[in-house]
């Protein structure tokens, strides 16, 4: 059963909906000519706000229409309790200490929990011993810690309370930029690529244990997702500003509903060409394009910011990068998150 839906009137500030959903898109030269045939772009590479009115597939793609009520955790939310303890680089621009992980919590041990140690003390919050282990001493530092500075309180320290402490390691140093393409320039389905995608050879290489097969790859620590043909060739891959708070659940998701426009869980922004992979007590996650403001139909960034953590939870796309991805990932499409 689908999403009931609360269709409002219609308002000439709504947003232009991005790629054309009356039927499945099932190859490179569909996708292409769905973006010929979109709308034009403005100087900052953000769509032109226009009024259109919602379009509704034939049933073979479940489509939410504007006005859904759909939260999807592109607000103040934070959540950690999943995220991986699997190691990083524990470099720190300024050459200080790191968690060196994505998250340490309860039963953690190494440098990197005497590192979260020594930031509680320096704070005031911890007056054990620095020994390395994320024991009840500590966890009970870490929630005063986050209660104080209204944190999420999981004891759980990841990326949001790991850069208060300043003990996150350097971001930047994570994420592969590639050359902008030339003037032109396609991907392996003949699809034009945005100015912060790659393709093929000129990609990054797929991280470790991606998977296999037709798939999107996302890489939580890179910022980068990739679109997978059948036999391992990447169709395209592209930067993307995913989630501030690390509550993308690591693992192998599948793509269950889309829309071509959909509402923030605080009704505050629209998210254009919206695919939903995974599910949460507190909403929806997925991709989606450059999200608006419903209050004036600015954008909440800019080009140049992708590769960096900006959501609530999502993954945020260059638009151009969002109309290939509504081509590419249909409903049952994997979604691998790493």
């Amino acid at each position: 059963m689908g999403i009931p839906v609360h269709e409002p009137p219609r308002d000439s500030r709504r947003p232009v909906v991005l790629g054309a959903v009356s039927a499945i898109v099932r190859g490179g030269a569909a996708v292409a000519a769905l973006l010929t045939a979109g709308p034009s772009s403005t100087s900052n590479d953000q769509i032109v706000v226009e009024d259109a009115a919602p379009v509704v597939t034939d049933g073979t793609i479940e489509v939410v229409q504007v006005g859904a009520e759909l939260p999807d955790l592109e607000g103040e939310l934070g959540q950690n309790a999943a995220e991986s303890e699997s190691s990083v680089d524990p470099e720190r621009a300024d050459g200080g200490c790191t968690i060196e992980a994505l998250s340490v919590r309860l039963g953690s041990s190494g440098d990197g929990v005497a590192c979260l140690q020594d930031a509680l003390r320096a704070e005031g919050y911890f007056d054990g011993d620095v020994n390395g282990d994320f024991g009840d001493s500590t966890l009970t530092a870490v929630r005063s810690y986050q209660t104080d500075q209204d944190l999420f309180v999981d004891g759980v320290v990841g990326r949001e309370s790991a850069i208060e402490l300043a003990v996150w390691p350097d971001e930047e140093s994570l994420v592969t930029h590639t050359p902008a393409p030339a003037p032109g320039a396609v991907d392996l389905w003949g699809v034009k690529l945005s100015p912060v995608a790659s393709a093929g050879d000129d990609a990054p290489p797929l991280p470790d244990n991606s998977g296999s097969g037709r798939r999107v790859v996302y890489d939580r620590a890179g910022q980068r997702t990739w679109a997978v043909a059948e036999d391992g060739s990447i169709i395209r891959s592209w930067l993307v500003a995913g989630s501030k708070y690390s509550n993308e659940q690591p693992g192998t998701h599948t793509v269950y509903s889309r829309s071509e426009m959909s509402t923030a869980w605080n009704g505050k922004a629209w998210l254009p060409n919206m695919i939903r992979y995974q599910k949460t007590d507190i909403g929806h996650i997925g991709f989606h394009g450059i999200p608006l403001h419903v209050a004036d139909n600015s954008p909440y960034m800019t080009t140049d910011e992708l590769g960096t953590r900006l959501s609530g939870g999502c993954q945020r796309q260059h638009n151009t990068d969002a109309q290939f991805m509504w081509g590419f990932a249909t409903v049952g499409t994997t979604v691998v998150v790493t």
